[in-house]
């Protein structure tokens, strides 16, 4: 399985890259080499100078030329590599539209109380407070993750979830937790023509708050009156899609706790991204074997 995992991340990479325009003089290493690189260390769930060395290295992947760690961490931060990492998420993700309901959720990635990241900030996951940071994810129910966003822990679910959720394709049923019942929130989904399902906190009929909280908010309120059974039944359905995040973490080069060396969000941002690429690596490998 390892193998057909790194050989789907290269016939990905060799795919976009090739079509994304060059921006700068021929180098010595490849933007592609880069890439390649920066997969091997997280993959190996090692730093980025560990990508460096050439005892790293066995017969699945065994570059001929090395940068060193100061070229490497320069051009990992470059503008084009970055953009080939954006678009291979979106190649291997794949452009098939959502089938059922979909899942808005959030996973803790928490650091030490103690550590010094100036990043990392204190808030609510795991049933207590904590440092560090959380991945927004948008899941759908093939275990797929279009969207995602890194964000420190202090930030609200809702309002990260606004911006993950402007502009679903029509249309589109995300169900959430009950940090989700936000009345911004209902009607950034209801804009996108798709509709949000959450336990709601209240349920209020005052003229003035029913005008306030939109339509969205207000059909979810009708819904949870008339049918409390097919909400609880998508309440189940959210629970079961919760173990993506399990899957995400529960495999070798998996998305595990951050290590010590992953700090600052510009970092975090691009472990998890990077890791993500694995996951979905994996997942259309394990399709393809069901196939």
């Amino acid at each position: 399985m390892d193998r057909d995992i790194w050989t789907t991340l290269m016939k990905t990479l060799r795919q976009v890259e090739r079509r994304m325009p060059c921006t700068m003089r021929k180098c010595v290493y490849s933007d592609r080499l880069i890439v390649r690189m920066a997969l091997w260390a997280t993959w190996h769930v090692r730093p980025m100078s560990w990508a460096c060395r050439r005892e790293s290295y066995h017969s699945i992947f065994r570059p001929g030329q090395l940068p060193s760690q100061s070229q490497f961490s320069r051009r990992l931060n470059r503008p084009r590599v970055q953009a080939i990492l954006d678009r291979m998420h979106e190649k291997i993700v794949g452009a098939q539209p959502p089938v059922g309901p979909t899942m808005i959720d959030g996973k803790p990635l928490t650091v030490s109380n103690y550590s010094r990241d100036p990043d990392a900030r204190n808030g609510y996951g795991r049933g207590r407070m904590e440092c560090g940071y959380k991945l927004h994810a948008w899941v759908l129910a093939d275990g797929r993750i279009p969207r995602f966003s890194v964000r420190p822990l202090n930030e609200g679910e809702a309002k990260v979830a606004r911006v993950l959720l402007s502009d679903l394709p029509r249309p589109t049923l995300v169900v959430g937790d009950g940090n989700y019942d936000s009345a911004k929130l209902y009607r950034t989904v209801h804009e996108a023509g798709s509709w949000l399902v959450t336990p709601l906190k209240g349920q209020s009929e005052h003229p003035q708050r029913w005008r306030a909280m939109g339509e969205g908010r207000r059909q979810a309120i009708r819904l949870w009156r008339r049918r409390p059974e097919v909400c609880r039944r998508l309440g189940r359905r959210r629970d079961n899609q919760e173990g993506t995040f399990s899957v995400l973490s529960g495999f070798g080069g998996g998305l595990g706790p951050l290590p010590n060396w992953v700090r600052r969000l510009p970092r975090v941002t691009l472990w998890v991204k990077l890791k993500l690429l694995i996951y979905h690596a994996r997942l259309q490998c394990q399709k393809g074997a069901a196939a």
